[in-house]
């Protein structure tokens, strides 16, 4: 999640060459309502009710938190055999900003990585550095920076005698694709999956130009990718994030917070991308109402509580999470 002051091309595109439908996966939570962690009982009854419509989740940090946000979450040990008993696949995430961070998040995954290798789908080291570093040179990484933490990862992995056994890559707003900032991390032959973030509403679009945007802010990403790669296939692309507030969340410009807009943009925007062989990654699953207000880099609030699909109770907001596929 970012806020972004970016205004996209709200024009349609070509759609990509469709060889099959998009995976529809969740970016997961490690945290319940009060802010304590989720134990792996927790976890399961998520995982319940998202293997409905989805086939995978991803997460953020391995170690989670133990500043303001709460206590320290260790989330592979109660996620991995969860995900594992649902039969679903995980995407980790490694926090890489700081190098504390980082080695904490590294040392956390691979004590479990050997055990649920038919489990973790893939790695993402870093989600959203470039574009923090952006907004604030003091905080997130540089393209380099970020390339030198994911070659540590990757040497590390090849060291454990694990490479090829997951994915590796990055998670950033689709924009710092999109203007080259990623290009290091593209060229280096280090990463085999890069997840792009996408909003139609960090781009303050009303709903009715939401999808259109979305859908462009996408191809351009891919685009500047594929052909910095030299290559359609060599690097796998995901949409990342996207999203849409439902009631109780804020306003972002044009864009008006509300569970009919959010379901609205889930049957069109993220339906169509699917549709297209994009794999998309919801935010969020589900509400996440611990955390604290939030500001962003334009002055304006940022209520993140209300971005789940389904409400922090597990209950669904959403009348129904079909796509209905064209032939």
């Amino acid at each position: 999640m970012h806020f972004s002051s970016l205004l996209a091309v709200a024009a349609a595109t070509t759609p990509l060459a469709v060889y099959a439908k998009g995976q529809l996966g969740y970016a997961l939570g490690s945290r319940l309502s009060d802010g304590s962690c989720k134990a792996q009982s927790d976890y399961e009854a998520d995982l319940a009710v998202l293997k409905e419509t989805a086939t995978i989740v991803r997460t953020y940090a391995n170690v989670d938190g133990g500043d303001s946000s709460g206590p320290i979450c260790h989330v592979p040990g109660a996620l991995l055999p969860a995900a594992e008993a649902a039969g679903m696949k995980v995407i980790l995430g490694i926090w890489a900003d700081t190098d504390t961070a980082f080695d904490a998040d590294v040392a956390e995954f691979f004590k479990y990585a050997k055990d649920y290798t038919s489990t973790i789908y893939a790695v993402t080291v870093g989600s959203e550095a470039l574009y923090r570093n952006q907004q604030d040179s003091s905080t997130g990484l540089t393209g380099d920076g970020l390339l030198n933490q994911i070659s540590k990862f990757y040497s590390q992995t090849s060291s454990s005698g694990l490479l090829g056994k997951y994915k590796i890559g990055t998670a950033e707003s689709w924009n710092k694709y999109q203007d080259g900032t990623a290009n290091p991390i593209v060229s280096s032959g280090k990463v085999d999956i890069l997840l792009v973030n996408a909003f139609g509403y960090w781009q303050q679009q009303l709903i009715s130009n939401a999808t259109a945007t979305y859908l462009d802010d996408l191809q351009q990403a891919f685009g500047k990718i594929q052909s910095e790669a030299g290559s359609t296939t060599s690097i796998e692309l995901w949409n990342g994030e996207t999203g849409w507030p439902t009631d109780g969340g804020t306003n972002y410009g044009a864009a008006i917070a509300g569970t009919d807009n959010a379901f609205t943009f889930f049957k069109d925007g993220v339906c169509a991308a699917l549709d297209w062989n994009i794999n998309v990654f919801y935010f969020e699953a589900f509400d996440e109402p611990w955390k604290p207000a939030s500001t962003g880099a334009d002055g304006q609030p940022g209520n993140e509580n209300h971005w789940g699909a389904y409400n922090v109770d597990r209950s669904p907001k959403f009348k129904d999470y079909s796509c209905s596929y064209s032939s």
